[in-house]
């Protein structure tokens, strides 16, 4: 019996969970919002001291909440790119989440390297706006005294993990940190720094990427830290995801993630390869409409919330009496048509009453969503499971419709800190492997999240009946847009 920590430092706070090293079960928690001011025009800002990633750390562990733990484990937002000097200092503040800025410094790397296809081959997916390789591109161009002073790079589970140890002389990462960098490949599990010079204009020292199972080190206190992650890898640890597993995750955007035995190159741009926290890989696929176009609807209708939408489409019937939403309100992505609409088809003089099109709505979501897993499944990805994530995960004409429609088991995941839980877990893996008691292939098995588990039964074939409803109007307005 012993107990371990996950810290998850996301880009609003720091969530800590004490947890059993046995079982995961949940022994403490503790919460605090980072100390970063919104800009003038409200939202997150684009740049943050990491300083205040270690502040918001220290006072969600007060009060004694690590008292007797044994290892560490860290999870953090992803593509928050810290830039180090020589001697370790930051030379600017982080660059964190979907940076804006650096959209034409994408197309550049894009055109230097040959292409999407180039960029797929070295890397697993072209440039995208957030990723740290772009970062550099647009610090080089925009702030060339800092990029000349940048001299090593990390991201944020990668800085606090060295902080936690001390600032070490090493300094370590993870494969599924690394894969989101653009500068390695979960194809081969090396670093490509011909990638970071191109983007940066020199060479840069790079975090070592450590095993799934290895510790980063230990503190002078003798606190096991482990390797660390990004949020997403670490929330899918935490969920317990497996080989036939998915999450699709429902937020105003959606994504569809499954682990794979392999990493996916995809030219296309649809699918993006990162890696796990386990040794696995986790290809995934972007939507740019989810819950966008439920908010829509509802507001078109005169609804207060997507709970009465979720009410009112419960009123009609599988199908929406014909009632099809293409729902790309905002272009898209998959299929890319950036410069499209949304569509609604099928109106006829019966179909034309709220609640079908409340129905066409919450159905238009989740086949925009199927249209993504089926991406994954053209590639021979096996779903066999789907973990659904998201507040509107709960809505009640989500789960009616969404078991039918994937044409698998979806499982609704009780609310939970699972990228923390993730963390601790890792925490717990590398303990034991220091101690000799787990395989550093075998991670702990700990118990699975506590789950609504819904299975699409009777209504299958007319789930796949609306599948095939959207998949024709689709055809018919975008032919070709899919080339699976």
């Amino acid at each position: 019996m012993g107990i371990v920590a996950g810290l998850d430092s996301s880009p609003d706070f720091t969530r800590i969970v004490v947890c059993d090293t046995d079982t995961g079960a949940v022994l403490r928690q503790g919460y605090a919002p980072h100390p970063v001011e919104a800009p003038d025009g409200g939202g997150r800002p684009s740049d943050v001291d990491p300083q205040a990633w270690l502040l918001s750390l220290g006072e969600a562990a007060g009060g004694g909440l690590l008292e007797g733990v044994q290892a560490i484990g860290v999870s953090a937002q992803q593509n928050a790119l810290v830039p180090l000097d020589a001697q370790g200092n930051t030379v600017r503040p982080a660059m964190v989440g979907g940076d804006k800025r650096a959209q034409v410094a994408a197309a550049d790397l894009v055109d230097a390297l040959g292409g999407r296809e180039a960029w797929a081959q070295a890397v697993g997916c072209a440039p995208q706006a957030a990723q740290p390789v772009t970062k550099l591109r647009w610090l080089a161009k925009n702030e060339p005294e800092n990029a000349l002073r940048t001299a090593v790079l990390l991201q944020a589970h990668d800085w606090l993990v060295w902080q936690l140890l001390g600032r070490p002389v090493r300094r370590t990462t993870d494969r599924g940190g690394a894969s989101g960098t653009g500068y390695w490949s979960a194809a081969t599990g090396g670093y490509r720094p011909e990638l970071v010079e191109l983007a940066l204009g020199h060479q840069a020292m790079l975090p070592e990427v450590i095993g799934p199972a290895d510790a980063a080190g230990t503190t002078p206190e003798g606190l096991l830290i482990s390797a660390g992650t990004g949020e997403t890898m670490s929330a899918a640890f935490g969920l317990g995801m497996g080989l036939g597993d998915a999450v699709v995750s429902l937020g105003a955007s959606g994504s569809v993630m499954a682990v794979h035995r392999e990493a996916l190159a995809d030219q296309s741009g649809m699918i993006t390869s990162l890696a796990d926290a386990t040794g696995m890989h986790l290809p995934v696929v972007t939507t740019l409409n989810a819950v966008r176009a439920l908010r829509g609807t509802a507001e078109l209708l005169g609804l207060p919330d997507l709970e009465s939408l979720s009410d009112l489409a419960m009123k009609s019937t599988p199908g929406s009496h014909g009632l099809v939403l293409l729902p790309y309100l905002e272009g898209e992505r998959t299929p890319n048509l950036p410069h499209t609409a949304g569509t609604l088809a099928g109106l006829r003089r019966e179909s034309m009453k709220p609640e079908h099109l409340a129905r066409a709505a919450f159905e238009g979501m989740l086949c925009g969503l199927g249209d993504a897993l089926d991406v994954l499944r053209g590639r021979g990805v096996e779903v066999r499971r789907i973990f659904l994530l998201g507040p509107a995960a709960e809505l009640p004409a989500v789960q009616a419709a969404a078991p039918a429609l994937f044409g698998v088991q979806v499982v609704v995941p009780q609310p939970a800190d699972y990228a923390a839980i993730g963390a601790a877990r890792q925490a717990a893996w590398a303990l034991g492997v220091s101690r000799g008691t787990l395989d550093p292939r075998t991670p702990p098995a700990w118990q699975g999240a506590a789950a609504q588990v819904l299975e699409p039964g009777d209504e299958l074939a007319v789930g796949q009946a609306v599948r095939q409803q959207f998949t024709a109007v689709r055809e018919q307005t975008h032919p070709g847009a899919f080339q699976l």
